[in-house]
C-alpha cells in the first residue's frame, strides 16, 4: 500500500508540472512577425519601413514580384538576398547586404527570419513543454569537428569542393563574454616553433598578439610557420579581406596538408561586402571558442584585425556614423576590443574549458607605426610582432625587428636565465644600432668601447640566431640554450 501510494503522489506531482507548464505557455507572448518593404538602396545600405527586428537580425529580402519557389512571368523569382539589421531611424531599419543586390528595386519585400526554436531540458524548475521559440534572431553557423580540415566562407558554407560539411551543429554566433576575474591567467609557455618568438618574445598560451607589418615582410608566411608548428590542439585561420588568389596560395604553399589537417580556414576575401568580412572574423572566433569551451587549445590566426577594421569602417559610415580618425568613425574603435576580449584562456582549473592563442595582423598602411587602428589594437593586445620592411629587403626572414617589438607576458612564462639572456641581447643589438651609421662610414676603432666591440663581434651570430627557414622549426628548449649558450660569450 505504502508503495503504491508513493507512486499516486508522483504521477500527481508529474501531472501537476505538465498542466504548470501549460499555464506558463499560454501567457507566453511571442511578437508577430512583421513584413516590411524595401524604400530605396544606397550605397552599400538597404533601406526599408515596416520592419520589426532587432539589432543584428538576420531578413530575407525577395525581389518584388513574389517568393523564390513563386513563378513571375514563367520563370522562377530569384533567390531572396540576405541582410542583416545594422541600425535604424524612426520607423526605418537600415540593412547591411550579405550578397549581391543586383535585381532589387523599389517594393520588395523584408521578412525578417523566424528565431530558431530551441529545446528545453526536462528537470526542476524546467519548462513542462521541450520547445520554445528563442529570442536569438542572429546567424547560426555551424560547429563541430567536422570543419577541421575545411575551407568555409562566413556563413559557414564549404568552399573546398569537398561536399557538404558533416558532424557540426548549427550554433549562435553571438556567445556572452567571460567575466575577468573567472579567466585562468597566462602562465604556461607556448612553443610556436619560431627561434625569435621563442626565445626573445615567449608566447604564452592564452595570450593575445599583434603581427605589425607593411605589405609584401612575410607576414602571411610566419603564420604559416606558426600553424604548422605551434603546439595547438586546434588551428583556426581567418583569411579576412585579403586578396582571393591568397587564399589558395596560403592553404596549398604556407600551410600545407600538415597544417590544414587539424585546422579550420574561414575565408572572407577582399571582393566579399563588408558585413561578410565582418562576419567571417566573427565566425573564425566563434569557432575558435567552440572547441576552446571543449577543452581544446587553440591556436587562432587572423589576417587581418586592419582589414576587419576597414569592413566596420564603410558599414559605420554607410549608415550616416560621423568619421573621426583618418575616417575611422567612433565604433571601428569599440570593436576591436569587443573581438579581440573573445580570445584568451577559459575559466580556470577544474571548468574543462581549453585556451585560444591568437595572432592578428595588423597592417601598417605606409610602414606607419602611427596608424590609428595599429596604434589602437597596441593597447588592446598583450603584445606586438613588428616586421621591418628593411630587413625583409634584406634578405633577413622572419624579418621580425626585436627591438620594436615585446611580449607583456614573457616575464611570466619564462624562466629567469632566459629573461636575462634576452634582456642582455636586446642591449647589444640596441648598441650595435646606434652605432650604425658609425660603422658604415669606417670610422669605427677597436678598443675605445668595449661594449661595442662586443655587439659587432656578436653580430655574425645574432644574426644566424634570428634568422629560419620556412621548413626549419625551433624547438623552445633548443631556443633558450641556444640563447644562453650566444649571451654568456658577451662576458
Amino acid at each position: 500500500m505504502r508503495l503504491l501510494a508513493e507512486r499516486l503522489e508522483q504521477r500527481e506531482q508529474r501531472w501537476s508540472r505538465w498542466m504548470d507548464g501549460i499555464a506558463e505557455q499560454a501567457g507566453w507572448t511571442q511578437p508577430l512577425a512583421s513584413e516590411g518593404l524595401l524604400l530605396r538602396v544606397t550605397g552599400l545600405v538597404l533601406e526599408a519601413v515596416g520592419v520589426r527586428a532587432p539589432m543584428g537580425a538576420v531578413c530575407e529580402v525577395h525581389p518584388a514580384g513574389g517568393t523564390h519557389n513563386s513563378a513571375n512571368n514563367g520563370h522562377a523569382a530569384p533567390p531572396p538576398v540576405l541582410a542583416e539589421v545594422v541600425g535604424f531611424n524612426g520607423d526605418r531599419a537600415f540593412l547591411m547586404p550579405t550578397g549581391e543586390v543586383h535585381g532589387l528595386s523599389s517594393g520588395a519585400r523584408v521578412v525578417p527570419r523566424a528565431a530558431p526554436q530551441v529545446r528545453l531540458r526536462w528537470g526542476a524548475g524546467a519548462s513542462a513543454h521541450p520547445w520554445r521559440r528563442s529570442e536569438d534572431r542572429g546567424l547560426h553557423l555551424p560547429m563541430g569537428d567536422g570543419l577541421l580540415g575545411r575551407v568555409v566562407d562566413s556563413h559557414g558554407r564549404p568552399l573546398d569542393r569537398l561536399g557538404e560539411l558533416a558532424g557540426t551543429v548549427a550554433e549562435p554566433m553571438v556567445r556572452r563574454p567571460i567575466n575577468a576575474m573567472d579567466r585562468d591567467p597566462v602562465r604556461t609557455p607556448l612553443d610556436t616553433g619560431v627561434r625569435a618568438i621563442n626565445a626573445l618574445l615567449t608566447v604564452g598560451r592564452g595570450q593575445r598578439l599583434g603581427l605589425f607589418a607593411g605589405t609584401g615582410v612575410g607576414k602571411s608566411v610566419l603564420l604559416g610557420m606558426m600553424a604548422r608548428y605551434t603546439q595547438a590542439d586546434v588551428i583556426v585561420v581567418g583569411l579576412i579581406g585579403e586578396r582571393g588568389r591568397e587564399v589558395k596560395e596560403f592553404i596549398e604553399d604556407i600551410l600545407e596538408a600538415e597544417g590544414l589537417a587539424r585546422s579550420v580556414v574561414v575565408a572572407a576575401p577582399a571582393d566579399a561586402p563588408p558585413l561578410v568580412r565582418l562576419q567571417g572574423a566573427h565566425y573564425a572566433t566563434a569557432i575558435a571558442e567552440h572547441f576552446r569551451d571543449r577543452g581544446k587549445h587553440v591556436l587562432l590566426l587572423m589576417d587581418s584585425l586592419t582589414r576587419y577594421a576597414m569592413a566596420q569602417r564603410e558599414i559605420a559610415l554607410a549608415i550616416g556614423e560621423p568619421p573621426a580618425t583618418r575616417g575611422y568613425p567612433p565604433s571601428c574603435f569599440a570593436k576591436l576590443p569587443q573581438l579581440v576580449e573573445r580570445s584568451g584562456n577559459g575559466l580556470g582549473a577544474g571548468s574543462g574549458q581549453g585556451s585560444i592563442t591568437a595572432f592578428y595582423t595588423v597592417l601598417t598602411e605606409g610602414d606607419d607605426p602611427q596608424d590609428p587602428i595599429a596604434d589602437a589594437a597596441r593597447g588592446i593586445l598583450d603584445g606586438h610582432i613588428v616586421l621591418s620592411r628593411e630587413l625583409a629587403e634584406s634578405g633577413h626572414f622572419p624579418a621580425i625587428d626585436v627591438e620594436r617589438s615585446i611580449s607583456r607576458v614573457m616575464t611570466a612564462v619564462a624562466p629567469r636565465p632566459q629573461q636575462q639572456a634576452a634582456r642582455r641581447l636586446r642591449q647589444l643589438m640596441a648598441r650595435l644600432a646606434k652605432a650604425r651609421d658609425l660603422l658604415q662610414l669606417g670610422a669605427y676603432q677597436p678598443g675605445h668601447d668595449h661594449e661595442l666591440d662586443l655587439a659587432v663581434r656578436l653580430a655574425p651570430q645574432i644574426n644566424q640566431f634570428l634568422q629560419q627557414d620556412m621548413h626549419e622549426r625551433a624547438p623552445i628548449a633548443e631556443c633558450r640554450a641556444h640563447l644562453q649558450a650566444l649571451v654568456p660569450t658577451a662576458h
